[in-house]
């Protein structure tokens, strides 16, 4: 029998990573892990049972191609502009700050500057997939130090191309300064060109190709479009990747961004599971033993050095140490890309292949303490903050009295969409209330506008108090961090007994702790939506108002219960609970694909209910929902759309929101 041995090496690779991968979830470690062990082990330096790792570290160049196409997709203009401020001023601070503690250390052991510079680059980098899977694992990614963290991410992807394009100039390819240059205006031209005529062509031929309505032939251009700039950028002597990564970015700004990653992101899991992989195999377990020590001194120094630098940044961009030691020990690894710009460093002649192994088992390191490290990072924030000797909060002395003399009255925690709305709520009902929050952008706008707000944490002890927890009748957390709303509403109880804690959370899962912790109300917002259209479902069918209300306070007396029964979906236990009433409806939720005749229609203009007898309930977009929306409202691509009507209705109207296929 004809044997492929690529196909032999493929098989074994993706058989022994399924139950690594298994293992790793299980265990609530990212995936990426997982894979870097499969690596190890099957690798030529542990068990050898891959024999041919060329053939592998080629699929991963298809890996990381695909992953920075997939990166550059993933991140949007007009957010960078947005964060502005962190991404730009942090990511700096951050990348700079290390990249010369690094070279300094380097030079200190009498490494070539050239040489120092590209080690302080390679370790300046933190890795993307892992802490954004542990913080989204977590709920942490709207907290104030994921935001933080989050920003640093975005620059140092940004960070990729430019370092990119100096490894050549570090390792001295080019003999002269003039070529130097000429090679600089060279890159600088193509990558201009293709930003500007990718921006005016790509958006259009999308258009054109979308028009077609066949998602095999969009898909496949998609992929054209990425791999053939990778390709022009590898003609003129830059990376692959570099190329895919504008390509990404140029579609990212068009309005088939959202399309395209959804085409993209099987093969990207796919292939950049297969380079983390390759990187696993390339370590040399027989090399790290003997250098036991020395790689993990060096694994250390990293995570400590990476997260004084973060601390250093927040501090300067006036954040609490709290939010610095979170945000610190989050981007406290080395980050995928970092292998890329090591392997490119082997070739030029910057990394020895001593070196290089040291930084792979220092870098593996770093990456496999990761979810550990995060996992404490709350606790020893905490303790953190409890060392300063700084009022944890900012009370001017003139307003002291007045906060101790509150009586009967609310604290809110936090001061986003939530907090606001019911500090004005308050406001206008003459209730008397106190906001607690740790943004201080958000504190001095608040205090131009005279709302009764202060700087503090208010899952602290010592804070509750001088805002008086003791006195107070309803405490409200209004925050996007589930570790600090658990810790928020222990201290809460234990200094008050008798106050009713509110607290709005977004995932379900955390239901049950908060209320076994001394929460009385948990608001779930994931459930709360399901509520608001049950009832907007029942109005649409003529229900008395009294009834409905009834019906929506047993929901709510009963903890959310039906809504939380998990063999079904909601939609259909809404039908269910309709049925005592009478009615048989269904609920679909379909999403807007591009091409779809429903794109930058409205159902006015459809004649949905004439054509079909389904009716529009509600529209999702971007996360806000549109109740019962007006006929005219224009429908855009990915948009989620709630119909209600009986089987046949459904059907007909799928057609009118998928794409259609020839």
């Amino acid at each position: 029998m004809h044997e492929i041995p690529v196909l032999r090496d493929l098989v074994i690779l993706v058989a022994v990573a399924i139950p690594v991968v298994i293992i790793a979830q299980r265990w609530r470690v990212p995936t990426v892990v997982g894979f870097l062990l499969t690596g190890i082990a099957i690798g030529p330096h542990g068990l050898a049972l891959v024999r041919q790792p060329e053939s592998v570290n080629s699929l991963a160049e298809v890996g990381v191609v695909l992953l920075l196409f997939a990166i550059g997709l993933e991140l949007s203009l007009s957010r960078i502009v947005r964060m502005g401020a962190w991404v730009f001023r942090g990511g700096a601070l951050q990348v700079l700050t290390t990249i010369v503690l690094v070279a300094g250390i380097a030079l200190a052991y009498g490494v070539p500057a050239r040489h120092a510079f590209f080690f302080g680059a390679l370790f300046a980098l933190s890795s993307t997939a892992i802490v954004l899977k542990l913080y989204t694992d977590r709920g942490e990614l709207d907290t104030a130090h994921g935001r933080v963290v989050v920003a640093i991410l975005l620059f140092q992807d940004l960070c990729v191309v430019p370092l990119m394009l100096v490894a050549p100039l570090l390792a001295g390819t080019t003999p002269s300064i003039s070529n130097a240059i000429r090679t600089i205006v060279i890159s600088v031209v193509v990558v201009a060109v293709l930003i500007v005529g990718g921006r005016l062509a790509v958006p259009r031929a999308l258009r054109r190709i979308a028009e077609l309505r066949n998602r095999e032939i969009f898909t496949l251009s998609v992929v054209f479009i990425g791999l053939g700039a990778a390709y022009v950028t590898s003609a003129f002597g830059m990376s692959l990747a570099l190329g895919a990564f504008l390509a990404g970015l140029i579609i990212s700004e068009s309005d088939y961004g959202l399309q395209a990653l959804s085409d993209v992101l099987p093969f990207r899991d796919t292939f950049s599971g297969i380079f983390f992989i390759s990187v696993g195999m390339l370590l040399d377990l027989s090399y790290v033993t003997t250098q036991l020590a020395l790689v993990v001194s060096i694994a250390l120094t990293v995570i400590a050095l990476k997260a004084l630098v973060v601390i250093g940044v927040t501090r300067i961009l006036k954040r609490s140490l709290a939010v610095g030691v979170s945000s610190g020990l989050g981007l406290a690894q080395v980050g995928e890309f970092s292998f890329v710009l090591a392997g490119s460093g082997v070739t030029l002649g910057l990394l020895s292949s001593d070196q290089y192994q040291l930084f792979l088992g220092a870098s593996v390191l770093t990456m496999l303490a990761a979810p550990f490290v995060v996992g404490v990072a709350d606790r020893v924030a905490e303790r953190a903050a409890l060392l300063t000797r700084r009022q944890p909060v900012m009370i001017p002395t003139q307003e002291v009295a007045v906060v101790r003399a509150l009586r009967d009255h609310v604290i809110i925690v936090g001061y986003g969409l939530n907090g606001s709305n019911l500090a004005r709520a308050l406001a206008a009902a003459d209730i008397p209330f106190v906001v607690l929050e740790q943004n201080g952008q958000l504190v001095r706008r608040a205090r131009l506008e005279r709302v009764p707000i202060f700087f503090g944490d208010g899952a602290r002890a010592d804070v509750l108090e001088r805002v008086g927890i003791e006195h107070a009748r309803v405490i409200v957390f209004a925050i996007s961090a589930p570790a600090e709303e658990r810790r928020g509403v222990a201290v809460a109880r234990h200094l008050n007994d008798k106050v009713r804690i509110v607290v709005r959370t977004r995932y379900v899962s955390e239901i049950e702790e908060l209320r076994r912790l001394g929460a009385d109300e948990v608001v779930p917002e994931e459930l709360e939506t399901s509520v608001e259209i049950f009832a907007r479902v029942l109005r649409r069918y003529g229900v008395e108002v009294n009834r409905i209300r009834r019906l929506v306070d047993d929901v709510r007396n009963d903890h959310y219960g039906l809504l939380l029964t998990r063999e079904r979906s909601v939609a259909a236990r809404i039908g269910d609970a309709l049925a005592p009433l009478g009615e048989r409806v269904r609920l679909e939720t379909v999403v807007i694909e591009e091409g779809a005749p429903a794109a930058r229609e409205s159902p006015a203009s459809l004649e949905l209910r004439k054509k079909t007898g389904a009716t529009v309930i509600a529209i999702v977009r971007a996360r806000a929902v549109t109740y019962s929306p007006d006929p005219s409202m224009m429908f855009e691509v990915g948009d989620e759309v709630l119909l209600v009507g009986d089987a046949d209705a459904l059907e007909k109207a799928r057609g009118f929101f998928e794409l259609l296929t020839t």
